[in-house]
């Protein structure tokens, strides 16, 4: 009965090849950033290819490049990016991910 109406609103992720995505920080042990101040989501990411409708391949950069790149589509979501018309004054710096250390 439950898994009838939970499953009745459930809609797989929209992802496409190209398209810009945030990836989630939860499981990036290795930052040597106090948990408090770590940012929850790192990115935007390209997609490389879609392997099944729960995992994508990401093209990762910088100290990411370590990690492997597939990544199940729970722990990420879309990009979305400031217009820079409406808002002219929002300036955020580029995201910089501190270096991991070794073993992750």
């Amino acid at each position: 009965m439950q898994k009838k109406d939970g499953t009745k609103s459930y809609k797989p992720p929209d992802f496409k090849i190209g398209d810009l995505v945030l990836v989630s920080t939860l499981y990036f042990k290795k930052i040597k950033v106090p948990k408090k101040l770590k940012d929850s989501f790192a990115g935007p990411f390209m997609i490389k290819a879609l392997h099944a409708p729960n995992a994508v391949q990401l093209e990762l950069t910088g100290e990411l490049m370590k990690k492997h790149p597939t990544s199940p589509v729970s722990l990420i979501k879309p990009y979305n990016s400031s217009d820079k018309d409406l808002f002219p004054l929002r300036n955020k710096p580029p995201l910089e991910i501190p270096p991991l250390e070794e073993g992750d």
